[in-house]
């Protein structure tokens, strides 16, 4: 178990052997929710952005229209 401690502002360290078991870099998105007491905190991934693809019952079309506009964003 790691231990991090928070600062002032409310911010912490997130240990470096966990931030390498789950692709965290320098600009990586998180989502912090609270459940069931606990905080947890999970990095916005290309992978766990495609394990949410059909949760809304829209089977995917939603996720590739959006990864589509994006691409075409990036080659502006």
């Amino acid at each position: 178990m790691d231990k991090a401690v928070v600062t002032v502002k409310g911010q912490i360290v997130i240990p470096s052997r966990l931030r390498r078991k789950f692709g965290i870099s320098k600009g990586t998105q998180v989502y912090v929710f609270e459940r069931d007491g606990e905080i947890i905190i999970r990095p916005v991934t290309d992978e766990y952005i495609q394990s949410l693809a059909g949760i809304t019952g829209t089977k995917g079309k939603l996720l590739r229209a959006l990864l589509e506009e994006k691409a075409k964003e990036r080659e502006l």
